[in-house]
C-alpha cells in the first residue's frame, strides 16, 4: 500500500490530530493508574477511538499494582498477543482480563 501524498495543510492537520489522541490516551493511562477509572470502563467502551486504539499491553500497565511483567504474564496465559489493540479483544479474552483483574 503506498502512502498518500497530502498536502502541508494536511499533514499538518494529521500530525495535530495524532498529538491530541497521544495526549488523550496519556490523561485514560493516569486515571487508570489513579483509579478513577477501571479496567471494565475502557473494554466495555470500545466504540471510543481513544480507548479502542490503545494496545492492551500499555492499558494493563496503567492499571495500579500491575507492571510490565505482569502484564506481559497475564497476556500470555490468556493468549493475547503483546501487539493486539483494545479493539481487536475477542468477548472471551475480556471476560479473562476482568476475572483476573478484579
Amino acid at each position: 500500500m503506498a502512502i498518500p501524498k497530502l498536502t502541508p495543510e494536511q499533514r499538518k492537520n494529521a500530525l495535530e490530530k495524532a498529538q491530541k489522541i497521544r495526549s488523550q490516551r496519556m490523561e485514560v493511562r493516569k486515571d487508570l493508574k489513579a483509579g478513577k477509572l477501571t479496567l471494565a470502563d475502557v473494554l466495555n467502551n470500545t466504540d471510543n477511538e481513544v480507548y479502542a486504539k490503545m494496545r492492551v499491553k500499555y492499558l494493563l500497565e496503567s492499571l495500579p499494582q500491575v507492571g510490565k511483567i505482569t502484564a506481559a504474564k497475564l497476556m500470555k496465559e490468556i493468549g493475547i498477543d503483546e501487539a493486539r489493540h483494545v479493539q481487536g479483544l475477542g468477548s472471551r479474552q475480556k471476560a479473562q482480563l476482568l476475572e483476573k483483574l478484579s
